[in-house]
């Protein structure tokens, strides 16, 4: 079986240089591309140089260039870098797994749209901890949907420039729809001052940022004389990086379409 060959974008980056470590370490799988900001000092240099490891592949700001040889991209950078990416993507049939948040609805309306044309794994969080952990909420929310008062609290480094997280946010879609709620409506992002009391239907949520705290996701049911929590706490963006490979095994026979990481464990 020939390797998958996947370019990363936002190499020289935190994430970037974990999966192009995951990347060098998997048995299916070879970097085929290194993207980056054109301002970046990395343009130009080896894609494995950090670890010591040269992979023969040059950080690239030229779309063409840097994805030449690839059948897959694994974006993990802001939504106007990854909306960019595909766009170039969708019309030269690179599959895309995107790991990116902060998308807007014209940002996720573009998304569906391109996956009309390419394959594509879409989700806030990669780490099949917190996607089994979704699946744990839905069953949770249906039978706490009376008498328990919902919080979601996240806490993440000091560089993350999204709140609530794209976890903490799909956390509450998901508790939303098991309960046959709209988050949109239901939501409350913020409380100061004098809020008066709780509303019950309400999804609270809660944000912390500070030092370097990979993710930690808590969803709380506050009921009368009890209290349940189910929490995630990544400890290594490793998780990241596994879940997106094996998120691009899953895409190997999928000439288009959209998915999430709910499709590629099999828990819908």
């Amino acid at each position: 079986m020939n390797p998958m060959k996947i370019a990363v974008a936002g190499a020289s980056g935190r994430m970037g240089r974990m999966l192009i470590e995951a990347i060098h370490n998997a048995d299916d799988a070879i970097l085929a591309g290194a993207l980056d900001i054109a301002q970046a000092p990395s343009i130009g240099t080896d894609a494995g140089a950090f670890l010591g490891a040269a992979q023969g592949v040059l950080i690239e700001s030229d779309l063409a260039s840097g994805l030449a040889g690839a059948e897959y991209l694994i974006d993990f950078t802001r939504p106007e870098g990854t909306l960019k990416h595909l766009e170039y993507c969708a019309a030269h049939g690179i599959k895309m797994i995107i790991g990116t948040t902060g998308f807007d609805e014209a940002g996720k309306a573009a998304i569906a749209a391109a996956a009309k044309k390419t394959a594509i794994m879409c989700a806030p969080n990669m780490s099949i901890g917190v996607n089994v952990t979704l699946k744990l909420l839905e069953m949770a929310a249906k039978s706490f949907a009376e008498g328990y008062d919902i919080e979601i609290i996240e806490a993440h480094h000091r560089h993350k420039v999204d709140a609530p997280s794209g976890t903490a946010l799909k956390m509450g879609e998901v508790i939303a729809d098991a309960l046959g709620r709209n988050l949109d409506e239901c939501a409350v992002y913020a409380r100061e001052g004098i809020t008066g009391p709780r509303d019950p239907s309400s999804i609270g949520f809660a944000t912390i940022r500070g030092g370097d705290i990979v993710g930690d996701h808590t969803v709380l049911f506050a009921g009368i004389g009890e209290r349940i929590e189910i929490s995630h706490k990544s400890s290594s963006r490793v998780t990241y990086a596994h879940g997106s490979l094996r998120a691009a095994r899953f895409l190997a026979d999928k000439p288009n379409g959209l998915y999430d990481m709910q499709d590629v464990l099999g828990l819908r």
